[in-house]
């Protein structure tokens, strides 16, 4: 399957200044894959190390002799490890005591030797009396498939190539099949396991026996790493969907268990955002440059990492997502936020903020910065549009501010002048053409 990333690793490739880069992301998000697709086509030769329960992989990095290294290599692969021509990869480089740490001295003695290495973020978070090798490694972070991934996965290249046109009249052509698309999405998500499965199978039981598995197996990564947490991280875990569903999706600690405060959730929440499982969207105060100045952080709002896990863990109906008339209605908190939100991360790497007001029920769904400027962002799941916060926001409250608001919606594009509407499954090519 296509990922965007690969382009960047081509960068990190021919990149002078290249050093040994660490691919970061949540489990199962195709880190594996892409790399080994990229050793294969980019390079004559290739070393693939997977370091779990690996009996080699535990005794490669008893010390730091580079040299030493590579004879072992080359000697356990029997080939000629060249420099410029094979990639040397280790892939959950985070279960070897060390791994991250040889890459310092793979920076320093062998610079000209492609070095990359996978490991979740969890397990390198956790790291713990192991040096992390600042400044002499580049990173990259992968996330889910985006909705641009999952339409090449489903062989619609030519849609994907009119998307990145932002020709609005040519995709509005089309806007009954990217919806009909993007209901897939809401339901099948990014997870590579779980799109491949549909694109071939199109079994909807399929895709959510999948998605529990996933689901299940971030479980066991809690009570492997978090014992005497693992109880309080499930909780709030699995309080996520029904604090989205509510009107007002500011995270209330209350809500996972009657009478619990901050400090009970404190570490867990840091725990989930730390394995790349949730992302947490805190508020701003006003819509100031840097919108970091602003932050209020005794406020945030949780989102999941994908909006397809999303709907397993909130039972959704796989009908009522796939078909049903009220998709976009029934689960417009949910789910359509959770999507534009992924769409962001995935082009931008960064995380955006929200805008309420005490005593008010005005909010304004996220902000972010580009170019000296903020962006309020309404995320609407329907048609109908009709909302006075983020009029009042731009055009009353932070007048002064001379804003430009963006509209994500079921709408056709249009620009009235004080905010541009955009149809929802044009987000992720919209925030990826604004950066460039």
């Amino acid at each position: 399957m296509k990922r965007l990333i690969y382009n960047d690793l081509r960068e990190w490739k021919m990149r002078d200044s290249r050093k040994p880069l660490i691919l970061l992301g949540a489990r199962q998000v195709g880190k594996t894959y892409i790399l080994k697709e990229f050793g294969k086509r980019e390079f004559k030769q290739m070393v693939y190390l997977n370091c779990h329960q690996n009996k080699f992989a535990e005794t490669l990095f008893r010390d730091f002799s580079i040299n030493r290294i590579m004879a072992e290599l080359e000697r356990y692969y029997e080939i000629e490890i060249v420099p410029g021509e094979c990639i040397v990869i280790f892939d959950e480089i985070q279960e070897v005591k060390d791994g991250l740490a040889v890459l310092k001295y793979f920076c320093e003695d062998m610079p000209s030797l492609h070095v990359a290495v996978a490991g979740s973020l969890l397990g390198i978070s956790l790291k713990e009396n192991e040096s992390y090798p600042v400044g002499k490694v580049n990173t990259l972070r992968m996330y889910p498939m985006t909705f641009s991934e999952y339409l090449l996965a489903c062989g619609r290249d030519k849609m994907v190539e009119l998307l990145n046109t932002l020709d609005w009249e040519g995709i509005n052509t089309f806007n009954d099949i990217f919806i009909d698309y993007l209901r897939q999405y809401y339901f099948v998500g990014g997870m590579p396991e779980a799109v491949k499965s549909f694109v071939e199978n199109n079994d909807t039981i399929l895709v959510r026996e999948i998605q529990h598995e996933i689901l299940d197996a971030y479980m066991r990564d809690i009570s492997k790493h978090t014992k005497h947490k693992a109880e309080r991280i499930r909780q709030l875990w699995n309080s996520i969907p029904a604090q989205l569903a509510r009107e007002n999706k500011k995270f209330i600690f209350g809500a996972v268990k009657k009478g619990s405060r901050a400090a009970d959730y404190e570490e867990a929440i840091q725990w989930l955002v730390d394995a790349g499982l949730v992302h947490k969207v805190e508020r701003v105060t006003a819509p100031g440059i840097p919108l970091k100045f602003y932050c209020d952080y005794s406020a945030f709002k949780l989102y999941f990492l994908d909006c397809g896990l999303l709907a397993c863990l909130s039972e959704a109906s796989p009908r009522e997502l796939l078909f049903g008339s009220n998709a976009f209605v029934g689960f417009k908190g949910a789910f359509t936020e959770n999507y534009v939100l992924q769409q962001y991360l995935a082009t931008t790497g960064n995380i955006p903020y929200y805008f309420s007001k005490d005593n008010s029920t005005m909010e304004v769904d996220f902000l972010y910065q580009r170019d000296g400027i903020v962006v309020p962002v309404e995320v609407k799941a329907e048609v109908n549009v009709k909302s006075k916060s983020l009029k009042n926001f731009v055009n009353v409250d932070f007048a002064d501010k001379q804003l430009k608001a963006l509209r994500i919606s079921m709408k056709p594009y249009i620009d009235q002048g004080w905010m541009e509407n955009i149809p929802l499954y044009c987000a992720e090519v919209y925030f990826r053409k604004e950066g460039e």
